[in-house]
């Protein structure tokens, strides 16, 4: 894995693949993705989440008893793909690694702005998702093949 790294460095050095990420996780007005960890065992686990872009980072809340704080805890990768839109079917996914977030002051922020978004937390873990790789792949109206394949880092 390359140094992970927050969204906002990101976003600096792959604006347009961040700006399409981000207008791709907001899609519904509330952030909303499938949050990727690894079992113990090493098999994937899939959950809908709600991301959050805030503060320079990409956050999610995770339910303290959610078996997803275990894994990342234990495992801290991640990958994390945005819903799909309702009439193409446009692609943004982002991997890295996931670092709780310790800092209460941040934590308070974070979550004032992800209750302004409509969402609701309770007994929940603040995990900063910081991004090794993205990618976002656009398409055209359906059906149709993928338009083409933008990556951060380019390979």
């Amino acid at each position: 894995m390359t140094d992970a790294v927050r969204w906002e460095a990101f976003a600096a050095q792959a604006p347009e693949i961040a700006r399409a990420g981000r207008a791709l996780i907001y899609q519904y007005g509330v952030g909303l993705g499938f949050l990727a960890t690894l079992r113990a065992d090493g098999a994937p686990r899939l959950h809908p989440v709600c991301p959050v872009v805030t503060e320079g980072g990409l956050f999610v809340f995770v339910v303290d008893r959610s078996p997803k704080v275990r894994d990342l805890r234990r495992d801290p990768r991640f990958a994390l793909h945005a819903m799909p839109p309702d009439a193409v079917d446009d692609e943004f996914v982002v991997n890295g690694r996931a670092e709780p977030v310790s800092d209460h002051a941040l934590e308070a922020r974070v979550l004032a702005t992800y209750l302004a978004q409509g969402t609701t937390s309770e007994d929940h873990t603040l995990f900063e998702l910081l991004v090794d790789r993205a990618l976002h792949v656009p398409y055209g109206p359906r059906p149709s093949p993928p338009q083409a394949y933008h990556r951060w880092p380019a390979v």
